[in-house]
């Protein structure tokens, strides 16, 4: 896969109680991805970006926020959340 679209796949990790907690229990990890993104190009992206091997990946279409305004209502955008589990004995340090 060209490297360009690698780092274009993977927009950021995504940290929140229920992910550190998943973390240390199951060494999963959460990733904000793009819409398009496929599991075997999420799977190819952490493990050559981060060094690591994935065992499984798992994603999420999120749907976006609905809130209330001095205009009425809006809505944030939808956006695609990847849950991923490393090989046992390796992890990420997103410091």
């Amino acid at each position: 896969m060209n490297q360009e679209r690698l780092y274009k796949l993977i927009l950021g990790a995504h940290v929140s109680e229920k992910t550190s907690a998943l973390s240390e229990v199951a060494n999963q990890y959460a990733f904000r991805v793009a819409k398009d993104a496929t599991g075997p190009e999420i799977k190819e992206a952490v493990e050559k970006i981060y060094e690591v091997g994935v065992v499984d990946v798992r994603m999420i279409n999120v749907k976006g926020k609905v809130k209330r305004n001095a205009r009425g209502m809006s809505r944030s955008a939808n956006w695609k959340k990847a849950y991923v589990r490393l090989e046992a004995g390796k992890e990420i340090d997103f410091s």
